[in-house]
């Protein structure tokens, strides 16, 4: 049964903007935090955004101003708005949820989509 599915990866040009889009089940929609990991080739997956059940928001260092992390109730997503967006953000995105808005530490997760960031 899936639970989160991820769409609007791409390619776009430094300096570009892209928005990733999740749609959530309700019910992990409703109960859970939810959020935004990448992972870059030859990386280890890194936390980008994560929003509660109760709107609060946080961001990793290297995002911030950039990218934005919105709830839709009635549709059950949970989009990601990335603006100015340089190379260095080329990874594969993941949607995730988590019961615990603090150390959020995912219980679910998308299949990922990727999204290049390149001239």
């Amino acid at each position: 049964q899936v639970q989160l599915v991820e769409s609007g990866g791409g390619l776009v040009q430094p300096g570009g903007s892209l928005r990733l889009s999740c749609v959530a089940s309700r019910t992990i929609f409703s109960i859970y935090d939810m959020g935004w990991y990448r992972q870059a080739p030859g990386k280890q997956r890194e936390l980008v955004a994560v929003i509660s059940s109760g709107g609060n928001t946080r961001y990793a260092d290297s995002v911030k101003g950039r990218f934005t992390i919105f709830r839709d109730i009635a549709k059950t997503t949970v989009d990601l708005q990335m603006n100015s967006l340089k190379p260095e953000d080329t990874a594969v995105y993941y949607c995730s949820a988590s019961d615990d808005y603090v150390s959020y530490d995912p219980i679910y997760w998308g299949q990922g989509t990727q999204v290049t960031v390149s001239s």
